[in-house]
């Protein structure tokens, strides 16, 4: 059934008039930033309950927030899945956990995960406007935090312990899970641990989309390999994905405020399902090989990470005529991610092969951020207006060492001032929101030499290519960065509010658009920074109307963001591709075959707008929920061109029933096709999304209970791909999945 059938059922659910509407319990929301429940906030902001993430399949990050309007998601597999706010993704929307800048290596590659531990959490936050300045630089997207409650503020007043499982048909994988909380002896403990293992990933009949190269030999046409492609296996190999964290916090609190500490560990294992190539091999001599490209079917590619935190957070409460109280923090990260290969193993092969095959064996490549941050808010609140005043350092070091290096190591220093003022001015509610950061990045980049030397000479070896001289420049960089966020909301009736926001927000090129300068495989690129790059400007304004009336709600937000000096990666187009293959053959400009991407900058425009509306009505013993929403982004460089990578419209379509403990959910997102394209890019056909969820809790006594959830995405077994993915032809997502989840509460 496709989804206008589903959409005209749907919409005509709206036209029912003899079903009595009753007054829906108010659901009091709080974002853990500034202490304001959600509808006293007017900046756009979603709040994801902890609950709606611990009884739905277990996804990335993005994934996880890809049903929200104006949130999407850019994967490369299961395991990948990076948030995009109004088109803006990367180093433009922050992760955070618990107020602080989660910092892995996730802005390094699209192939790398946002390291982020989604169990037992209490919510997930998604802020734009003045508030999203108090917490992080450069957001000129929005801000994600994920909240739990490792480090308890306020006294536990009875022990809680959780155990979960869950099992999904996708990837014929598992996930398990606990957590304890308790007040022993006047100190609050908290422990958590997840633990899952997923296999690789169905995926429907033909998904795959294979790019031939034009100069493929001949010889190669009746290859066994070519019956065996993925797509009539049925699954997409290197698509599996292994987590495991664990989370430990203790705290003491009284009047005088709290003080609490706690440890954290993630450790994961992933398939990288695409890895770019380029044409061909060459060896040391300049000869070409005679062996065929690596094929997924035929190397094992993926990567691990190891993450530990150390956070340690209080509150002082002063309560004197100036500052209320003085909040502190502090996090010490160490982050690595290892990318390797590994072939695998046939039976029957003899040791020559081994040894021919350890001469070409690669390294791994390590990917570290080691960093350091604290900070200082003062509540300078008074009976007029909410008032924060914040203090931030960092220091944060980057390095990628092994086969597949493409930048030098780099480091960020950053400072930082914040303010935040909120209150009643005449008939309107201000929010007003300034930062200025001061950040140092240094960094350098390397530029090989041009020899004339003999390559004929049959004692050459890697040892001699390692030896080889480049030309370093080094670089030392000082960005002053300002900004301001304003939003201001009235009420016009009971029934009607609108608000206004506007932000200027500067963001600081990240360390990869500076220094990168080398074969990025995961995207297929050969990537070259630009250490010239001046500071984004983003010009934000945004209007809302908010409709609340007799269980009929609305609303709708139109935005316009205006970016100076927009950065972006501009692939080379086929003619300057071919030009450079010829010149690789000739024994210059070696690109390894790879596409040559540069990254440049220019003023671009993005607008767009979402919309929802929905009716609550009474059904039998029960309330049903009825919504139809849209989220549009459009973007456009100065020149005409269109911004790469946006995705496309969506409509999404939701059918929801609750009664006591019982919840049925039903949603259908029909995401458009994209053919507003960049340069050099390719359309992306749209597709049908139709995921159902049924959750039950059963009460075994007054201090137990225990709940039951049943899931199943992509009912359509649809050919889905996001057009913001680098890998969309080669990676599509996840097919048809059924799964079922358990939760036990003592």
């Amino acid at each position: 059934m496709k989804n206008y059938h589903i959409a005209l059922l749907v919409m005509s659910a709206f036209l029912i008039n003899n079903i009595t509407a009753n007054d829906i319990e108010e659901i009091i929301v709080t974002s853990s930033y500034i202490d304001k429940t959600l509808n006293e906030i007017d900046n756009p902001l979603h709040v994801v309950d902890g609950d709606d993430i611990s009884s739905s399949s277990t996804q990335s990050l993005g994934e996880s927030l890809d049903s929200l309007l104006g949130v999407s998601s850019t994967d490369y597999g299961s395991g990948v899945g990076q948030p995009i706010i109004r088109g803006m993704s990367g180093s433009r929307v922050k992760i955070l956990n618990n107020g602080m800048v989660n910092r892995d290596v996730s802005g390094l590659g699209a192939d790398h995960i946002n390291d982020i531990d989604l169990n037992n959490i209490q919510q997930i936050e998604v802020v734009r406007g003045p508030s999203s300045l108090l917490y992080s630089n450069g957001a000129i997207g929005g801000i994600v935090n994920i909240v739990d409650n490792t480090i308890a503020m306020t006294d536990f007043q009875e022990s809680k312990f959780q155990a979960g499982y869950e099992t999904q048909s996708v990837n014929s994988g598992d996930t398990q899970n606990l957590s304890y909380e308790n007040n022993v002896a006047g100190f609050n403990l908290t422990f958590a641990y997840k633990n899952s293992g997923f296999g690789n990933f169905d995926i429907p009949t033909g998904a795959i989309i294979h790019h031939e190269e034009e100069h493929e030999d001949e010889e190669h046409e009746d290859e066994d390999h070519d019956e065996d492609h993925d797509e009539d296996m049925g699954f997409l190999a290197n698509s599996d994905f292994e987590s495991e964290s664990s989370r430990f916090g203790v705290s003491k609190t009284g009047e005088w405020g709290f003080f609490g500490v706690s440890m954290s560990n993630i450790e994961s294992l992933y398939g990288i399902p695409f890895h770019g190539e380029g044409h061909e091999g060459h060896d040391d001599h300049g000869e070409e090989h005679d062996e065929e490209e690596h094929h997924e079917e035929d190397e094992r590619i993926f990567s691990s990470t190891d993450s530990d935190k150390l956070d340690i957070k209080g509150l002082l409460n002063l309560d004197n005529a100036y500052v209320n109280s003085v909040a502190y923090y502090f996090r010490d990260t160490e982050y690595s991610l290892t990318e390797q290969h590994a072939e695998h193993e046939e039976e029957g092969h003899d040791e020559h092969e081994d040894e021919d095959n350890d001469e070409h064996e690669e390294e791994p490549t390590i990917f570290s951020n080691n960093s350091s941050e604290y900070g200082f808010t003062f509540d300078l609140s008074n009976d007029t207006a909410s008032q924060k005043l914040v203090f931030n350092f960092v220091n944060e070091d980057t390095s990628i060492v092994g086969h597949e290096a493409f930048m030098n190591p780099a480091s960020n220093d950053e400072l930082t001032i914040g303010f935040y003022r909120s209150g009643d001015f005449d008939l309107f509610h201000v929010d007003l929101g300034i930062r200025y950061d001061q950040i140092n990045t240094s960094g350098s980049m390397s530029h090989e030499e041009d020899h004339d030397e003999d390559h004929g000479d049959e004692d050459h070896d890697d040892e001699d290519h390692d030896d080889e001289d480049h030309d370093i420049e080094y670089f030392d960089m000082d960005k002053d960065n300002l900004s301001i966020a304003f939003s201001a909301g009235r009420e016009l009736n009971e029934n009607l509010n609108v608000s206004f926001g506007f932000a200027s927000v500067e963001r600081a090129p990240s360390v990869i658009e500076l220094f990168m300068n080398g074969p990025h495989l995961s995207t297929g690129r050969f990537e070259v920074g630009n250490e010239n790059l001046d500071s984004e400007k983003s010009n934000n304004i945004d209007f809302t109307l908010n409709f609340d009336n007799d269980n009929f709600y609305g609303v709708a937000t139109f935005f316009k963001n205006n970016v100076d000096n927009y950065i972006y990666l501009l692939d080379e187009t086929e003619d300057e591709h071919e030009e450079h293959d010829e010149d690789h053959e000739e024994g210059h400009d070696d690109h390894g075959g790879l596409i040559l991407a540069n990254y440049l900058q220019q003023d671009a425009e993005l607008d767009g707008y979402e919309i929802e509306f929905g009716k609550v009505m009474t059904l039998g013993n029960g309330n049903l929920t009825l919504s139809f929403g849209r989220d549009v982004v459009n973007g456009k460089f100065s020149d005409g061109t269109n911004i790469p990578r946006l995705n496309p419209a969506r409509n999404i379509y939701s059918l929801a029933y609750s009664e006591d403990d019982l919840m049925l959910t039903l949603s259908l997102k029909d995401v458009e096709k994209q053919n507003d394209i960049g340069i050099n890019e390719e359309e992306t056909n749209g597709y049908q999304m139709l995921n159902a969820k049924a959750v039950k809790t059963f009460k075994l006594n007054n201090d137990s209970e225990f709940r039951l959830s049943l899931f199943a995405n992509n009912l359509f077994d649809e050919v889905a791909r996001n057009h913001s993915s680098f890998v969309k032809d080669q990676v599509p997502l996840p097919g048809k999945n059924y799964g079922i989840k358990f939760n036990f509460t003592y």
